[in-house]
């Protein structure tokens, strides 16, 4: 019988405790969810705990087309709460024209120009819906300050540029992943639920704890959901931003203006009285809908109004937020202009 030398078995063993090691870490990230929420993916955080679980609502696909516009008696400019194009879905459904852009085709300021802008865009509806999220509503508002003219020419799509998805993903072998991926979900997620801070886990993501949030969230670690550390840190709105609003509406001419400020999820779930100086004013100058108290009755009349693994509202949410906005287009569109 032939004896290996000492060294040999000992590179043997190396080999073979690294094989298992390796083995492991790709057997681990084989049966970890692909992540489907914007948050889980960026903060490394699983979808098992944190993934929602109801089916999504259906909406007829001729809802989500794009008006030409030419066409278009709505022009809605926003952010990724209008992408996936489900709350404009309602207003087409009332027989609507709409026309949708984004704040990323627009330059992410509103200059002096607009008008004109729209105009040579072959914008001739009634209506100019213009969407923020809040935390947002500051930086853009500071870049349009002093702007004369838009850069960027008219850009609008027919199709829905972000589909949400249909259904709750199903059990998939993550084959994409990296070969430490699950390993680095596991040990993020453990660091979220105790609060920590670890290496390789982004700091931008945050799971904290929501009151009575078994009745809010249906993932499966449902006291908890995650959200963006910035929304707790971030500047909030003021009356003198809701000024600012109101007096781009009224400069200007032949164009009517709806804004639509939409809170963050930190602020529905975990603190209501975030921004309220701007909320009063912006209410008492009618300048839009008030998102904050619709949030506030949403997200406990809707299980998942907002993704417990996501910054944006759940397509359920959209929806409502969608029968909201029909409400304030025609109360907008039935009285004569004034404040913008």
């Amino acid at each position: 019988m032939t004896v290996k030398p000492p060294f040999a078995r000992l590179w043997l063993g190396i080999f073979g405790v690294g094989y298992a090691v390796l083995f492991g870490l790709v057997m681990q990230t084989l049966f970890t969810p692909v992540p489907y929420g914007d948050l889980s993916r960026l903060g490394r955080i699983s979808e098992h705990d944190f993934g929602w679980r109801i089916d999504p609502p259906r909406v007829d696909a001729a809802l989500l087309r794009g008006t030409p516009i030419e066409q278009a008696d709505i022009l809605v400019i926003g952010d990724s709460f209008s992408l996936t194009r489900r709350w404009q879905s309602r207003l087409v459904q009332e027989g609507w024209g709409v026309a949708s852009t984004s704040w990323l085709e627009v330059g992410e300021s509103l200059c002096d120009d607009f008008d004109r802008w729209l105009t040579d865009g072959g914008f001739h509806g009634k209506l100019v819906i213009i969407e923020s999220v809040e935390r947002l509503v500051d930086a853009r508002l500071e870049r349009s300050q002093g702007c004369v003219e838009m850069r960027k020419p008219m850009v609008t799509e027919r199709e829905v540029p972000l589909p949400p998805l249909d259904k709750v993903p199903g059990f998939a072998l993550n084959w994409d992943g990296q070969f430490y991926a699950g390993f680095l979900t596991a040990r993020c997620t453990r660091a979220a639920i105790a609060g920590e801070e670890r290496s390789g886990c982004d700091p931008q993501v945050r799971a904290a704890a929501v009151p009575d949030g078994c009745a809010l969230f249906s993932n499966r670690r449902c006291g908890m959901a995650l959200f963006l550390s910035v929304d707790a840190t971030g500047r909030e709105l003021t009356a003198e931003h809701a000024a600012q609003l109101q007096a781009f509406a009224k400069a200007r001419d032949g164009v009517t203006i709806l804004w639509m400020v939409v809170p963050d999820k930190t602020t529905t779930y975990l603190d209501p009285t975030h921004s309220q100086a701007f909320v009063k004013a912006f209410n008492e100058a009618g300048l839009g809908p008030d998102l904050f108290a619709f949030a506030q009755r949403q997200k406990t009349a809707i299980r998942d109004f907002y993704m417990p693994n996501d910054t944006h509202f759940s397509m359920h949410g959209q929806l409502a937020l969608g029968d909201r906005m029909v409400e304030a287009v025609k109360e907008k569109l039935a009285v004569p202009r004034g404040g913008g």
